[in-house]
């Protein structure tokens, strides 16, 4: 007999369940308190979970209490003064001894709060949920496949941590009734037949002996059959299947001539933040291309394209012809979806700015997913803000925005991807 002791520890999402319906269900407050904790905290930080708060009152539910009518008789304990009928005096005014530790309050309300700790995933989509990416069509599925672990129904061999209870339950129960099955009936026509013998007064002892001996072995017959058997066990059945993956390429330029200061490369870094942890939640894979540029540009790591300190003039389309140049060498397939982030202060060459409008318009918009733009200057728009202008009024998967300030930072890219009505995911 096998004796089956589960020591499968509980998971932290055990009520994942009523956790999902709870985010669902009070999804326009918890947006409204993640947007206040947002304020509170740094972009770089945002993909990190958060502890928020919704007031009391939104997430009371109905209850079924007594109604005010009919006829009631309270029976207050402790009452040994009062009887039936009597008429309680008034209380005297000015008598209350209570003593509040609370402050004042101008409105003369009041309200509890109630706090939860919602996960990075849970955060980032809330975070995320009224944006989408435009021209969200995926070129292709990368023909590297990978291995996903799926389901595959149950087995009888495996490990006590993948049993499945109900499963090995549910078999067990049914041999139990396969094999007691023809004891129980032969049980049932011996005990009728000594029944039979009983009511009838003949004597036949040998006959009853016989046939209490005989129920008596049966009853043990059934008793023999286990609760449980190896035999029943069974196993959750995972397999590695071949899945492809999407995945996705993402370019950052930036401008890191003499005009863009510290402060600039921060606020452009904090946007690039932003599209990466924004896609994701799309892709399953992505790559990153960084790409400076003053006079000339060059590909460099994270930490050069945000931290070296080298500077010159400004000539745009050096970025734009190298990036033309590694889509061309690495990602010239239709597996990949490419998406570039370019962000300046606006200074250019005058005669290059149009140089770079056609070279988005020949080589890279038609390559790429979206193309987004952003100028980080409080200034007045220079050649090349114009020349992009053209470009975008051309293509609807360009867009450009400018930034005057880190507090323009996340509006600006709502901006940017906001959802289009009417348009599919």
């Amino acid at each position: 007999m096998a004796n089956i002791i589960d020591r499968r520890l509980n998971g932290k999402n055990k009520s994942a369940v009523n956790r999902e319906r709870f985010l669902r269900r009070f999804k326009g407050q918890i947006k409204d308190a993640v947007a206040k904790a947002i304020k509170g905290r740094s972009i770089t930080d945002i993909e990190s979970g958060e502890t928020i708060s919704i007031p009391v009152k939104d997430i009371s539910e109905p209850a079924f209490r007594h109604g005010k009518g009919g006829v009631w008789e309270p029976v207050h304990p402790g009452n040994q003064e009062f009887v039936k009928g009597d008429r309680l005096p008034r209380p005297q005014g000015g008598g209350g001894g209570g003593s509040g530790s609370g402050k004042a309050s101008q409105d003369g309300e009041g309200e509890d709060a109630f706090a939860f700790e919602l996960s990075r995933e849970e955060f980032m989509n809330v975070f995320f949920d009224d944006l989408a990416l435009p021209n969200l069509v995926k070129t292709e599925l990368t023909g590297i496949t990978e291995m996903k672990t799926v389901r595959a129904g149950f087995t009888n061999d495996g490990t006590p941590a993948n049993i499945n209870i109900v499963r090995s339950l549910r078999g067990a129960l049914s041999r139990r009734i396969a094999m007691a099955a023809p004891t129980l009936t032969e049980l049932d026509e011996s005990e009728e037949a000594l029944d039979e013998l009983m009511e009838s007064g003949m004597e036949a002892d040998l006959d009853m002996r016989e046939r209490r001996r005989r129920i008596h072995i049966l009853r043990e017959k059934l008793a023999a059959i286990p609760f449980i058997d190896p035999f029943d066990l069974r196993y959750n059945n995972r397999v590695k299947q071949p899945t492809p993956s999407s995945q996705a390429v993402m370019f950052c330029l930036m401008d890191v001539s003499g005009s863009m200061d510290e402060q600039k490369k921060d606020m452009a870094k904090r946007f690039f933040i932003l599209l990466y942890l924004f896609l994701q939640r799309t892709y399953d894979k992505i790559e990153l291309v960084f790409i400076r540029h003053h006079t000339s540009a060059v590909e460099v790591n994270e930490h050069d394209f945000f931290h070296s300190r080298e500077s010159g003039g400004t000539v745009v389309s050096s970025a734009l012809n190298l990036m033309k140049e590694v889509v061309q060498k690495r990602y010239a397939g239709r597996e990949w979806n490419i998406y570039a982030a370019q962000a300046s202060d606006g200074d250019n060459w005058d005669s290059d700015s149009a140089n770079c409008a056609r070279i988005l318009e020949t080589a890279l918009i038609p390559v790429c997913q979206y193309y987004a733009y952003i100028e980080i200057t409080e200034g007045e728009p220079q050649n090349l803000w114009y020349e992009y202008l053209k470009v975008k009024d051309a293509h609807k998967h360009f867009a450009m925005q400018k930034i005057r300030s880190a507090a323009d930072i996340y509006p600006v890219f709502r901006e940017l991807f906001k959802k289009q009505q009417g348009v599919s995911k």
